[in-house]
């Protein structure tokens, strides 16, 4: 999940820990732990994307790749996380350190801002197709929730129209409020966002308005917004699962013979019917990877109605298969040959450790999850003949080891 998105989230829950703990006894202290309980949720919130300092520790992109959502992504190095973050409020906030000292309600807050922002990081990052491995060292499995795209304008809305109307003077509230609707109309007119998708976020944040406007000083805004981010969420879930499905069922029509591996899927934003997929399908010897996205009712809504800049690319359906299905490009290649060159090549078999769906030539290897831009696809390593071996390369495990056999 983008860094916006974990603060505006890391805030509201900070905001809705200290509307839920009882008022201090001065308005001096009941102010700085208002502070330090949306700062340190908000920071935990980010924290362990400290990571991206580890990315030169390989060259690119493996850096990035084996790296980012790395060792600060797991359960087990929160603590440490958390215990340093304490550490630094502790030491260079002294207002905050005389009020822990002295409050027990204070105290609690902080470890329940702390816990709530690390288990909010890794779980939203969980949500796209990106994915973690939360139980490393004992297990390097990837999980991959592939339902909630990675930059989601519901939680902007949901925290951010209550965050916005607690700000201190009139004017910041009006600016912040007209900011919100103004970002989101801008990602709309540039293909991002469907119109019916920007009319609901816009009644969205009218109620949660509304009901922060009559409640003041309750936490009904904020558990509104809660609400509306788990209940996002569950459709999201459910949506998946349908959306893989009617994938799965399209590929099995079109070839009855390949067994289809894998389904990653692509979230848009605001939108439970839209979903770009990259799928991945063998035989045993050979296999295929297919891009393409889909609508789960396209009757409703037809996939190419779908936001048009995550649905550029040419897309047809597949003859005979699941209607609203689209297939906008495949790519093939041999499995004796995949395993051959990642036990003969060792930067391939670092790549493999993160890679989902590897498109592989003799010259470069691509994750075809990820569409190419402009820039290309940041995930593409250029094969060398004489590959350097990377250092420190962590034992994640392989996302298609169903392909790779025995490949370490």
């Amino acid at each position: 999940m983008d860094n916006i998105t974990h603060s505006v989230v890391g805030l509201g829950v900070g905001e809705l820990i200290q509307r839920s703990l009882p008022v201090e006894a001065e308005p001096a202290r009941h102010k700085t732990r208002h502070r330090l309980l949306l700062t340190a949720c908000a920071l935990a919130s980010n924290f362990p994307d400290l990571d991206l300092f580890f990315t030169r520790l390989a060259p690119a992109p493996l850096g990035y790749l084996l790296h980012h959502r790395g060792h600060t992504h797991t359960l087990l190095y929160l603590l440490p996380q958390a215990l340093l973050l304490f550490a630094l409020l502790w030491t260079l906030w002294p207002n905050a350190r005389a009020l822990l000292r002295e409050s027990r309600a204070a105290r609690r807050g902080l470890l329940l801002a702390l816990a709530a922002g690390f288990l909010l990081h890794l779980g939203m990052d969980f949500m796209n197709n990106y994915g973690v491995h939360p139980f490393y060292p004992f297990s390097g499995t990837w999980y991959f929730g592939d339902m909630v795209y990675i930059i989601e304008p519901v939680f902007w809305v949901a925290f951010g129209v209550p965050l916005a109307m607690a700000a201190p003077s009139r004017r910041m509230r009006m600016v912040l409020l007209a900011v919100l609707p103004v970002v989101l109309l801008y990602v709309t007119m540039h293909g991002y966002l469907g119109w019916a998708s920007f009319a609901a976020l816009v009644a969205l944040g009218g109620a949660v308005a509304a009901l922060r406007f009559m409640h003041m000083h309750s936490r009904r805004a904020l558990l509104l917004a809660l609400g509306v981010a788990l209940a996002f969420v569950g459709v999201q879930a459910s949506a998946s699962f349908k959306a893989r499905q009617a994938v799965t069922a399209a590929l099995v029509l079109q070839d009855p013979q390949a067994r289809v591996l894998d389904v990653a899927l692509t979230a848009f934003p605001s939108q439970p019917l839209c979903w770009s997929f990259t799928s991945i399908e063998s035989d045993g010897k050979a296999y295929q990877l297919r891009r393409g996205h889909l609508s789960l009712a396209p009757s409703l809504l037809p996939p190419r109605a779908c936001p048009a800049a995550l649905t550029a690319d040419a897309a047809q359906e597949m003859a005979g298969t699941v209607p609203g299905v689209l297939v906008s490009g495949s790519w093939q290649g041999d499995v004796a040959a995949l395993r051959a060159r990642a036990a003969a090549d060792c930067q391939l078999a670092a790549w493999l450790r993160f890679a989902r769906m590897p498109a592989v030539d003799a010259a470069q290897a691509s994750d075809l999850r990820f569409a190419t831009t402009p820039r290309g696809n940041f995930t593409t390593l250029l094969l060398a003949a004489q590959p350097e071996c990377p250092f420190g390369v962590p034992a994640w495990g392989m996302p298609r080891s169903d392909l790779l056999g025995s490949v370490q």
